[in-house]
Parts: C-alpha cells; structure tokens; sequence
C-alpha cells in the first residue's frame, strides 16, 4: 500500500517513479516502511511536509487534553488506520474525510475509538 502512495506522491511531484525513488522516499516519507495488507500508513516530518506540498487535504483530529499519546496507541493506530496520517502529541491529522468523521465522533479519544474498533472485529458474524 505504501508503495503504491509513494509512487503517486513521486508521481505527483514530477519525480522518478523508479524503484531506487520510491524505496529512498519510502525511507523519507513513512514511520514503518515494512510492507503491510493493512495500516502502516503513519507518516513522517518530512511525509506530512510532502503532502501540504501536495495540496493534498489533511483533517486535524485533535484529542482530549487529558489524553496520554502511549506506545499502545501508536500500535494501534498503526493496525487502524487505513489512510495516511500524520501524528503530533495533541492530535492526529487524516487524509480520509470518512476517518476523520469517525474519530471526531469519539472526540478524538483513540482510547475508546480503539476498544470500539476491536469490539466490533471479534463480534463481527460472516
């Protein structure tokens, strides 16, 4: 997934979309550059930079004050979010208007988004 963005971003920016391009720019871009079927898509300094270079529109989730950004939530967020997303200590920002519409709905309590998302995978009947 990441490659792919990547490569759309280079593409974007009227750079090479070679492979030696998008693997300097995966290492550039991305937080986690190992390969994933899903999430992953946390961005870096340098990543976020690129997109308001883009022009690419960014949702601002802010998270309650007494909030605490812990290593556990980093983890989940990295499994959940499905869309390239950009973290800072006070709230995270989105590329995806539905994303941000869901977290919003929990105030940006990724605590309880989480439990919520995880609820609902094991209670989820096919």
């Amino acid at each position: 997934m990441k490659q792919q963005y990547t490569k759309v971003f280079l593409k974007h920016l009227d750079k090479s979309t070679d492979d030696i391009a998008v693997e300097q720019h995966l290492k550039l871009w991305w937080k986690n550059t190992r390969d994933k079927q899903v999430g992953g898509l946390r961005l870096t300094d340098e990543g976020f930079d690129m997109l308001h270079q883009l022009n690419i529109t960014m949702y601002d989730v802010p998270f309650p004050k007494e909030m605490k950004l812990t290593s556990q939530v980093i983890i989940f967020l990295d499994k959940f979010i499905d869309c390239p997303y950009f973290l800072t200590q006070s709230g995270i920002y989105v590329t995806n208007e539905k994303k941000a519409v869901e977290l919003s709905l929990f105030s940006g309590d990724i605590n309880r988004y989480g439990m919520t998302k995880t609820l609902k995978k094991f209670t989820k009947t096919d």
